[in-house]
């Protein structure tokens, strides 16, 4: 069976239903000699949502360069990137985890300054979804709450533009951004801020050809500050927009309504009900070893996340000192937790797709195969409920063993999804 070739990807249907019982896996793979880990990365994300990557093709010709064999879609709030990336998978030999991330509240530790992991918003937290099952459903009361936070994540969207329009045309009344036009140019399914930081880079690029009249213009819209980018450098350029006119205190902010998160809870309800395991995204240290307040303490984050129904957790290691992670990632797997990593790739910025900590510190082998056996959690995860079994059971409590027979039977999945692909290596 050569999956490369299968008309599977013509259909919206998961390959893994129709894989071998865990039994058969292990037979087939009988005697085989696999390697400590592969290469994987768990969380990107898509111009879906938005990305560094123009397209999912380049997404796919980058892991296939690295030699990633497992990588997971994570956009947020959509999953309308899913079949693409499913069929671009399957087409590319690399193993397709399925995820989602959104961006709850919790008023409490909003009320008490209580950061978690956000940097600068107290209360605020980002929590993804592993796992989900393909082709994607949702309940349809569910399905609608989520229809109605990206509705207002929209509106929010809108009434940015609408200052940036009258910041642009106190300068130049002929110029302005429009929602329709910036979602058909640079975006897929939400238009984000980081959309807009692009919409005024190329409106500057698109309106001013020579160098010094674009810094001039953009300078204007930052109230006469001079930008100190280098007009070459659209990353950097798109950076200094965000921060200068879309962010807290800039001119164009316009503060989320309330209504715009998901309960912690209710996230979870979501991630479930789609079939997923609930996963908590762990910012750890920052550039000057600083922690939020809620995590610290890994005792107490340990009991919180437990607390919270949760036993996943998932790093983007290219933000933490290497020995902080190292210590961090040893103390939560000997507690029994799943443990994934991913880069993220949900700024302008173009990097690698495999995966290294600050500094571009090659990770501790030690850390690569961690990252292998949650990936092959996830996949097995996956792989059970696309044969209609019991999938991973996350909660209140750790259960090393149900780890142990999710690592395995993962792996084996994984195995034999990259020995039929026509890529292994």
């Amino acid at each position: 069976m050569d999956f490369s070739s299968s008309d599977i990807t013509d259909n919206k249907a998961n390959l893994l239903s129709g894989f071998p019982s865990s039994g058969q896996l292990a037979a087939v793979l009988a005697g085989r000699v696999f390697p400590a880990y592969r290469e994987v990365n768990g969380h990107i994300h898509t111009p879906y949502s938005f990305s560094a990557f123009k397209s999912l093709d380049e997404v796919f010709s980058m892991a296939r360069n690295e030699n990633i064999k497992a990588l997971g879609i994570n956009d947020f709030y959509v999953t309308d990137g899913y079949d693409e990336f499913y069929n671009g998978c399957i087409k590319n030999g690399i193993f397709p985890l399925f995820n989602i991330e959104f961006i709850g509240l919790m008023k409490e530790k909003q009320e008490n300054g209580i950061r978690i992991n956000d940097q600068n918003n107290p209360g605020r937290i980002y929590f993804c979804g592993k796992g989900l099952d393909y082709p994607f459903h949702l309940e349809p009361r569910l399905m609608e709450e989520l229809s109605e936070v990206k509705r207002k994540t929209q509106e929010q969207i809108k009434e940015m533009i609408d200052k940036l329009n009258l910041i642009i045309g106190r300068y130049h009344p002929s110029l302005k951004l429009d929602f329709d036009e910036v979602k058909k140019r640079f975006a897929r399914e939400l238009v984000r801020e980081r959309h807009l930081a692009k919409a005024i880079r190329v409106l500057a690029e698109e309106n001013f050809p020579k160098p010094e009249d674009r810094i001039e213009f953009i300078g204007k819209l930052y109230g006469g500050k001079k930008s100190a980018c280098d007009m070459n450098n659209p990353a950097a350029l798109e950076n200094e927009i965000r921060s200068n006119l879309l962010k807290a205190g800039g001119p164009a902010f316009v503060e989320e309504d309330e209504s715009s998160f998901l309960d912690p809870v209710k996230i979870i309800r979501i991630i479930e009900d789609a079939g997923g395991i609930p996963c908590y995204p762990v910012l750890l240290d920052d550039s000057s070893g600083n922690f939020t307040e809620f995590e610290k303490d890994p005792e107490k984050l340990h009991d919180s996340l437990l607390a919270l129904g949760t036993n996943l957790i998932e790093l983007i290691p290219g933000r933490n000192n290497h020995d902080i992670l190292k210590n961090f990632v040893e103390f939560f797997y000997d507690k029994g937790f799943v443990i994934t990593f991913g880069t993220e790739h949900n700024t302008p910025e173009q990097a690698p797709l495999s995966v290294r900590a600050r500094g571009n510190f090659e990770l501790h082998p030690l850390l690569k195969e961690i990252s292998w056996k949650g990936a092959c959690v996830i996949a097995a995860h996956q792989y059970r409920r696309a044969r209609g079994e019991k999938g991973f059971l996350s909660g209140k409590k750790t259960d090393i063993d149900q780890r142990s027979e999710f690592e395995e039977t993962g792996r084996n999945v994984i195995e034999y999804y990259l020995k039929h692909s026509g890529y292994e290596n």
